[in-house]
């Protein structure tokens, strides 16, 4: 069966062609355009519409790299069905370099939007309409936020149909089953019936090379389990990625200077000593505890804290060994240097 032509913004592609299309989104208050990029890839046969989207937060740059670096692959002759590319969702806060609009509204706080609200929602509602809405699948790459850094990760909404078996098929380490903020991205697209799930991992403004790698080998993942491209015919030793039955925050007791060595990753015990925080004289020093068992799944960068700031994000499991062990085989496996 040949597939039909793929319209978006009222351009037609092609069955077996790929096209770069500038969705307007607004106009500059210096004059001229500010459109969305949006990379098509249309197979010859038929088969699911998947897009995958990054830096809805402006400053978080690793989907980006994820999202350049599977449009580069090869073996896209095979696809089936449609690829959706959107690199750089918060165009302004990718420019400038923030997290935010120019309206200092959070994108993904902003959906499923309006024609004629916000430029926040104005942006939230040309994705929803021009994109989220032609999909029947969804993938949402995202960072840490400023100074904060997180382990790779997937979050979703497992009793949603179709997002569990996304979820297990992406292969981070671990998997967050989570329900979804009012606003978010991905609450906007299960209120259209599409499974959809969240990739975490990195810092702002940081490109990290473990968190690209294993972002880009699941999203190709993903589209070998649609079976939008071919499965793999050698056997690779998958992640087996663990749930999380919940995670906590641990928050700075006091105000002072954090010294740490925790990597993210680390298997904690209830009780163990994370971190210290001193003052710049050295007089005091106040150990900062586990409150659980777990994994190290976040953590800040900034070692300069005020009292409440959170320090490290400790996700707890029903059998903790197995999953800091998958872990440990998950960041062996992608790391660079090895």
């Amino acid at each position: 069966m040949t597939n039909e032509a793929f319209e978006l913004n009222g351009e037609l592609v092609p069955p077996g062609t790929r096209r770069t299309i500038w969705i307007p989104v607004s106009r500059r208050y210096t004059a001229g355009e500010v459109s969305l990029p949006v990379s098509v890839v249309h197979g010859r046969k038929p088969g699911p519409c998947l897009f995958v989207s990054a830096a809805i937060h402006g400053d978080e740059i690793n989907g980006v790299e994820i999202v350049r670096r599977l449009l580069k692959r090869s073996g896209f002759s095979k696809l089936k069905g449609t690829l959706i590319a959107v690199p750089v969702v918060n165009i302004y806060g990718f420019v400038a370099q923030t997290r935010y609009l120019p309206d200092r509204r959070d994108l993904n706080r902003s959906f499923p939007g309006s024609a004629k609200g916000s430029l926040a929602a104005r942006l939230a509602n040309t994705f929803m309409t021009e994109i989220a809405s032609k999909a029947t699948h969804g993938i949402d790459l995202h960072t840490g936020s400023l100074h904060r850094d997180n382990l790779p990760q997937i979050r979703a909404n497992l009793d949603f149909p179709g997002s569990a078996s996304m979820a297990q098929s992406f292969g981070a380490p671990v998997i967050m089953d989570s329900t979804t903020r009012p606003g978010s991205l991905r609450e906007a697209v299960q209120a259209l019936g599409i499974p959809i799930v969240v990739y975490e991992a990195g810092e702002a403004l940081r490109f990290d090379e473990i968190s690209i790698r294993a972002g880009l080998q699941g999203v190709v993942s993903i589209m070998r389990d649609l079976e939008m491209l071919p499965a793999i015919k050698r056997k690779v030793r998958r992640i087996e990625p663990f749930v999380a039955r919940g995670s906590t925050w641990v928050r700075a007791p006091e105000s002072g200077i954090l010294v740490s060595h925790l990597k993210l990753g680390a298997r904690v015990k209830q009780g163990q000593t994370l971190g210290l925080i001193s003052d710049p004289l050295a007089e005091e020093e106040i150990p900062i505890l586990s409150p659980t068992d777990g994994v190290l799944i976040g953590c800040t960068n900034l070692p300069l804290m005020n009292e409440g700031d959170a320090l490290f994000h400790i996700a707890v499991f029903e059998s903790l060994a197995p999953a800091a062990e998958e872990v440990d085989f998950f960041q062996d496996n992608l790391d660079p240097s090895t």
